[in-house]
């Protein structure tokens, strides 16, 4: 692996929720929890884990849109929560952000030829003469057309609108882009062209990605890492065709087996977590899922589990992970009534043979085919 362009070693944000009479902290969001990582040029790390796990925090951290209550983030060699103004201006040219809402992240009263430019202007990245031409490449590179430079955002349909974002991020020539949830708004037809976009530009610019996402089939297919998050922690990290062929740690496993199997006679062996998520004001001592786990012992309730990697860089905060049975795949479907089996076989011709009911079926591009422009 080349040189890392971001490290994180041990980033920690706590929010104060309430506080007493006198102003001392009297509850305490714990949101990143001793976060460590890091990601090289060109590579794509996947952050996944439910709602609250900490995935979006820990993007607004690395990008130092919030400040950390403890650790570092090392860009290219330098420690950024150490940056001055000047510093700290570059760093956000050459780390940029796409958000999970187009529509709420593009200012309505701006053009998108105004949305565009402004990057341009505030980092001096093309001289004034060559802003336009500039303008209208990056229109092109996002399979946009030049024209659409005087439209204003609501005249785009929410794929159209990402794109903009995309490109807005693109015009400071960054190395790095967070993409917090960027094709989770959209619909599923035009998902894949939004990721066959970012998968062509980074292979053309070389950029960086910490996708964030719960969506675990996206993530298969755009990510070379996955970090897998649970309460304000990394639980388990590793190159993605392992971590879904063989994932570790219990809370990964659980996660895994609740993809949807594309088949309706095939189903897994689902792993369901018994409980809910513990709440991050005030989290379980030791593993933070000790609580939910099948596995547990008397010392996950103590003792924090670190996480360690093997040789093949796949690491899993578990005490018990070796001692785990293998990891459950599909299996044929079995025990259903006779009832049910005719139900499904019907929904299946009517799916296989059109639109027989009057309601036809969404073709979607597979994953490699080349991007259409929205």
């Amino acid at each position: 692996m080349s040189a890392a362009l971001i490290e994180a070693q041990d980033l920690v944000r706590h929010f104060v929720v309430r506080r007493s009479l006198f102003g001392k902290p009297t509850a305490t969001v714990k949101a990143v929890d001793g976060v460590s990582f890091s990601l090289a040029a060109g590579e794509t790390l996947a952050v996944v884990g439910e709602s609250g796990s900490g995935k979006s925090t820990l993007g607004r951290l690395v990008l130092r849109l919030i400040e950390p209550t403890q650790g570092s983030v090392r860009f290219e060699g330098r420690e950024v929560f150490s940056f001055g103004d000047r510093e700290l201006r570059e760093f956000r040219r050459r780390a940029q952000l796409v958000f999970q809402d187009p529509y709420g992240s593009l200012n309505p009263r701006m053009t998108v030829g105004d949305i565009l430019t402004e990057p341009l202007l505030l980092h001096d990245v093309v001289p004034p003469r060559r802003r336009r031409e500039r303008l209208y490449e990056l229109l092109e590179m996002v399979g946009l057309d030049p024209r659409f430079a005087r439209r204003y955002p609501h005249e785009f349909s929410g794929g159209q609108r990402q794109r903009i974002a995309i490109a807005r991020a693109l015009a400071a020539e960054p190395r790095l882009i967070v993409c917090d949830e960027p094709v989770s708004a959209l619909d599923v037809s035009i998902r894949s062209q939004v990721l066959n976009l970012l998968r062509e530009l980074q292979q053309r610019l070389g950029l960086a990605y910490i996708f964030i996402s719960h969506d675990l089939s996206v993530v298969r297919y755009v990510a070379d890492r996955v970090a897998v998050m649970y309460l304000g922690r990394i639980v388990e990290t590793a190159a993605t065709p392992e971590l879904f062929a063989s994932p570790r740690h219990p809370y990964s496993r659980a996660l895994l087996s609740a993809i949807p199997v594309p088949a309706p006679r095939a189903r897994r062996d689902r792993q369901i977590l018994p409980g809910d998520v513990p709440s991050p004001i005030n989290p379980p001592s030791g593993c933070h899922l000790h609580q939910r786990c099948p596995h547990v012992v008397s010392r996950c309730k103590i003792e924090r589990p670190a996480l360690v990697a093997e040789a093949d860089g796949h690491a899993t905060a578990c005490h018990r992970w070796c001692e785990l049975p293998p990891a459950g795949a599909a299996v044929p479907a079995s025990g259903r009534s006779p009832e049910l089996e005719r139900l499904v076989a019907a929904f299946s011709r009517v799916g296989d043979g059109g639109a027989a009911s009057g309601v036809g079926r969404l073709d979607v591009d597979a994953p490699g085919e080349a991007a259409r422009p929205n």
